[in-house]
C-alpha cells in the first residue's frame, strides 16, 4: 500500500528531514489518512510494508530511508537516482 505524505511536523527549529518528527499522510486507494511518527513511517517504508511518496506540481518523489553514521534514521525524498529535499516543501501540522 502505497500512501502519499502531505504534512510534516519538525521536533527542532530547524527544518530539515532529519528534524521531522512525524508525517501526516493519506492513502489514495481507499481514501484513509492519519499521522504516524518517524519511527513508525522509517520502519514501514524501510520494511518494505508499504511505499511512500510526495507529490508537488504533478511530480511524484518516492521517499527512502537514509540511515547518518551518527543520529536516527530519517526519511527524505528520492527522484531519477537524486536525493531531494519535496519533504521541507510541504506544510506543517
Amino acid at each position: 500500500m502505497a500512501v502519499e505524505i502531505t504534512h510534516v511536523r519538525y521536533g527542532a527549529t530547524s527544518k530539515t528531514e532529519s528534524q521531522i518528527v512525524a508525517y501526516q499522510w493519506r492513502n489514495p486507494d481507499d481514501g484513509h489518512s492519519g499521522s504516524s511518527n518517524k519511527l513508525i513511517m522509517v520502519d514501514r517504508v524501510e520494511n518494505k510494508r508499504g511505499t511512500a511518496y510526495v507529490e508537488t506540481g504533478g511530480f511524484r518523489a518516492s521517499v527512502a530511508v537514509v540511515r547518518p553514521d551518527q543520529g536516527q534514521p530519517y526519511l527524505r525524498t528520492r527522484a531519477d537516482q537524486a536525493w531531494t529535499n519535496n519533504l521541507l516543501q510541504l506544510p506543517e501540522f
